[in-house]
Protein backbone atom coordinates (compact mmCIF):
# COMPACT_ATOMS: atom_id res chain seq x y z
CA UNK A 1 0.00 0.00 0.00
CA UNK A 2 1.22 3.12 -0.71
CA UNK A 3 2.01 5.63 1.84
CA UNK A 4 0.61 9.81 1.67
CA UNK A 5 4.55 10.60 0.08
CA UNK A 6 4.27 8.07 -1.97
CA UNK A 7 0.96 8.42 -3.27
CA UNK A 8 1.54 12.49 -3.61
CA UNK A 9 4.09 11.21 -6.28
CA UNK A 10 0.91 10.32 -8.77
CA UNK A 11 -1.50 12.59 -10.25
CA UNK A 12 -4.85 12.65 -9.05
CA UNK A 13 -7.30 9.64 -10.87
CA UNK A 14 -10.01 12.04 -13.35
CA UNK A 15 -12.82 11.21 -11.12
CA UNK A 16 -16.20 13.26 -11.78
CA UNK A 17 -18.03 11.72 -8.44
CA UNK A 18 -19.06 8.96 -5.99
CA UNK A 19 -21.31 6.61 -8.10
CA UNK A 20 -22.90 4.57 -5.62
CA UNK A 21 -22.23 2.87 -1.88
CA UNK A 22 -22.57 -1.29 -1.85
CA UNK A 23 -24.38 -2.51 1.11
CA UNK A 24 -24.81 -5.87 2.40
CA UNK A 25 -28.36 -6.88 3.53
CA UNK A 26 -30.29 -9.66 5.00
CA UNK A 27 -33.03 -8.82 2.96
CA UNK A 28 -33.69 -6.61 -0.08
CA UNK A 29 -36.97 -6.13 -0.22
CA UNK A 30 -36.91 -4.56 3.82
CA UNK A 31 -33.91 -3.02 3.13
CA UNK A 32 -35.57 -0.68 -0.37
CA UNK A 33 -38.38 -0.27 2.10
CA UNK A 34 -36.21 1.24 4.21
CA UNK A 35 -34.46 3.42 1.88
CA UNK A 36 -37.44 4.12 -0.06
CA UNK A 37 -39.75 5.21 2.85
CA UNK A 38 -37.53 7.04 5.49
CA UNK A 39 -34.70 8.74 2.90
CA UNK A 40 -36.96 8.82 -0.04
CA UNK A 41 -34.52 6.50 -2.42
CA UNK A 42 -36.36 5.76 -5.95
CA UNK A 43 -35.58 1.79 -7.09
CA UNK A 44 -33.84 1.95 -10.52
CA UNK A 45 -33.92 -0.57 -13.29
CA UNK A 46 -30.61 -2.90 -12.19
CA UNK A 47 -28.79 -5.26 -14.73
CA UNK A 48 -30.05 -8.86 -15.46
CA UNK A 49 -26.93 -10.12 -15.99
CA UNK A 50 -26.71 -10.19 -12.09
CA UNK A 51 -27.39 -13.62 -11.26
CA UNK A 52 -28.12 -12.84 -7.44
CA UNK A 53 -30.87 -11.04 -5.60
CA UNK A 54 -30.12 -7.25 -4.96
CA UNK A 55 -31.57 -4.21 -5.82
CA UNK A 56 -30.39 -0.71 -7.22
CA UNK A 57 -32.02 2.68 -5.35
CA UNK A 58 -31.06 6.41 -6.06
CA UNK A 59 -31.89 9.75 -5.15
CA UNK A 60 -29.77 12.80 -4.09
CA UNK A 61 -27.27 12.03 -6.57
CA UNK A 62 -26.02 8.89 -5.36
CA UNK A 63 -27.06 5.22 -5.58
CA UNK A 64 -27.34 2.61 -3.23
CA UNK A 65 -26.90 -0.99 -4.34
CA UNK A 66 -28.27 -3.63 -2.00
CA UNK A 67 -26.95 -7.09 -2.58
CA UNK A 68 -29.32 -9.60 -0.06
CA UNK A 69 -26.92 -12.14 2.02
CA UNK A 70 -29.78 -13.95 4.28
CA UNK A 71 -26.52 -15.27 6.19
CA UNK A 72 -24.62 -12.03 6.89
CA UNK A 73 -23.15 -13.49 9.89
CA UNK A 74 -20.77 -15.29 8.21
CA UNK A 75 -19.07 -11.98 7.41
CA UNK A 76 -18.60 -11.35 10.88
CA UNK A 77 -20.72 -8.04 10.33
CA UNK A 78 -23.01 -6.95 13.24
CA UNK A 79 -26.41 -7.03 12.33
CA UNK A 80 -27.98 -6.18 15.64
CA UNK A 81 -29.12 -2.41 16.35
CA UNK A 82 -26.88 -0.40 18.09
CA UNK A 83 -26.41 3.06 18.61
CA UNK A 84 -24.72 5.23 15.88
CA UNK A 85 -21.05 5.34 16.19
CA UNK A 86 -19.26 8.08 13.96
CA UNK A 87 -16.09 5.08 14.60
CA UNK A 88 -18.16 2.93 12.26
CA UNK A 89 -19.09 2.20 8.56
CA UNK A 90 -22.05 4.23 7.90
CA UNK A 91 -23.66 6.80 5.76
CA UNK A 92 -24.18 10.46 6.24
CA UNK A 93 -26.97 12.82 4.76
CA UNK A 94 -26.77 16.79 4.73
CA UNK A 95 -30.25 18.20 5.91
CA UNK A 96 -31.95 21.34 6.08
CA UNK A 97 -33.53 20.70 9.58
CA UNK A 98 -31.84 18.16 12.10
CA UNK A 99 -34.54 18.13 14.70
CA UNK A 100 -37.08 17.86 12.32
CA UNK A 101 -35.48 14.44 10.86
CA UNK A 102 -34.52 13.55 14.47
CA UNK A 103 -38.25 13.56 15.24
CA UNK A 104 -39.93 11.44 11.66
CA UNK A 105 -36.84 8.85 12.61
CA UNK A 106 -38.64 8.53 16.25
CA UNK A 107 -41.85 8.75 14.63
CA UNK A 108 -41.03 5.95 12.52
CA UNK A 109 -39.42 4.01 16.13
CA UNK A 110 -36.10 4.72 15.13
CA UNK A 111 -33.69 5.28 17.82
Amino acid sequence: MLDSVEANNFEALPLLSLNHVSLLCRSVWDSVRFYEDVFGFVSIKRPSSFKFNGAWLYNYGIGIHLIENPSIDDFDTIVEPRPINPKDNHISFQCTDVGLVMRRLQDMGMK
